[in-house]
């Protein structure tokens, strides 16, 4: 919701553009992740860890890439149940951050990320708000005050 301000609230000021953008810059931003994470993998090569080694760190990113997809998809849906736990989490996804770049990726070409949750939470405060001021019974300085006998 960062790039889009409050257009995804009517989708005018050009949030079809700016989801295709942020789309296409998160898929070419995950690319070069996967750049920078081929010139590690062939450091490992030519320090000749061993084949063990050279596995472990492709298992790794792979496992916590998945997590972090999963995380950053269900982050995008509803808020989290225990937000301690999250930040538990923050590390692995950081770890992961192709994942999390593809999560949004996607996300981009079906909604703004996170859209549909605050529209929920819009809604539902809106609501709120609307049921809160129709209880109240006016301006009190214009109700008629009670005589005194």
């Amino acid at each position: 919701m960062r790039f889009f301000g409050t257009t995804w609230a009517d989708h005018s000021g050009g949030y079809g553009l700016r989801r295709a953008g942020l789309a296409v810059g998160a898929l070419a931003a995950a690319a070069a992740g996967c750049f920078v994470l081929r010139f590690a993998y062939e450091g490992l090569a030519i320090a000749a860890v061993g084949g063990f080694v050279n596995t472990l760190v492709i298992v790794m990113f792979a496992i916590c890439s998945a997590i972090a997809f999963r995380k950053t998809w269900e982050g995008f849906v509803r808020r989290p149940a225990e937000p301690a736990r999250e930040d538990a989490l923050r590390s692995l996804k950081m770890i992961g951050f192709i994942g999390s770049l593809l999560a949004y990726a996607f996300r981009c070409l079906v909604e703004a990320p996170g859209e549909k949750l605050r529209r929920a939470e819009y809604e539902t405060a809106r609501s709120q708000y609307e049921k809160r001021r129709g209880a109240r019974a006016g301006n009190p300085a214009a109700r008629k005050k009670p005589k005194r006998r």
